[in-house]
């Protein structure tokens, strides 16, 4: 039996979507930071495997917010581990520190700069420490049609506004959360002890913010005009990585994952918006 955590999340409730007969569950259903608990409802609905998109994201606000960030991003983790379920957990780019000028590897050394990546990598420590049937996979920029995220904030300021400003010097690859649940669907069933570890997934291709933003607007209708400015000029609680790019080239190669392009990953996510 599958377990889903964060299922009201964006990678959440694109998996709920594509595995019907998963338990789901959210932070009102089962607290993923008591171990007991954890235990228990593992034990008594006979879960065999978990996919955890339960996490604290509120980057700026993790800051300030430093406990309960590391209960979320790293006790919740560790207890699912330890129910010794096989475990897909998902983490992000912000475990570097953003300051490579080529995509990041798995192999590549870690460096966070944020309380938020600092607890998501402690996540990742504790599930490889507990556990040895787990994969992790670092996804980054993620978007979907539910929940708070850029493409529905940009649609939001484009039909409210005649221009804003998008920060064009922070490079990454946007992830469409319906893309990235495909392939965890199509690697579930190959996971076994020989191809644990970690793993990136974003689409492909590469932009900035500033890009991103733009092709929103014009493939959204919006008549909104964006300009580029420097991370200078909007300055948040949280350093966000300059170069965030993550090297896909071992999750495709292991589970044979076909990954798009994050401009038709794009075109796609806007097809399924609510008008």
């Amino acid at each position: 039996m599958y377990l889903i955590t964060g299922s009201n999340g964006q990678l959440g409730r694109e998996l709920t979507a594509r595995i019907p007969n998963a338990i789901a569950t959210d932070a009102d259903t089962l607290d993923i930071t008591d171990f007991d608990a954890v235990q228990k409802f593992v034990r008594e609905h006979n879960i065999d495997t978990i996919i955890n998109c339960a996490a604290y994201t509120a980057v700026d606000r993790a800051e300030s917010d430093i406990e309960l960030a590391t209960r979320i991003n790293v006790t919740g983790p560790e207890n699912l581990a330890k129910t010794g379920c096989k475990l897909v957990h998902i983490s992000t780019d912000y475990v570097f520190d953003g300051t490579g000028h080529t995509p990041y590897k798995t192999t590549d050394s870690t460096n966070p700069i944020s309380v938020y990546g600092k607890t998501k990598l402690a996540g990742e420590n504790a599930v490889l420490n507990n556990n040895n049937n787990a994969v992790i996979i670092r996804t980054a920029w993620l978007y979907s049609p539910n929940g708070n995220n850029f493409v529905k904030t940009m649609l939001r300021l484009g039909a409210e506004r005649e221009s804003i400003n998008v920060v064009c010097d922070q490079i990454g690859s946007p992830t469409y959360a319906g893309d990235l649940a495909d392939a965890i669907v199509q690697i579930l069933p190959q996971i076994n002890t020989e191809n644990t570890g970690v793993y990136h997934y974003t689409n492909m291709g590469v932009c900035s913010w500033y890009d991103f933003a733009t092709a929103i607007m014009e493939l959204g209708g919006r008549k909104c005009r964006v300009n580029a400015i420097p991370t200078s000029e909007y300055p948040t609680a949280a350093t966000r990585p300059f170069y965030s790019v993550l090297d896909k080239t071992k999750i495709i190669k292991t589970f044979n994952i076909n990954i798009p392009h994050w401009h038709d990953a794009l075109r796609r996510c806007l097809s399924n918006m609510p008008e």
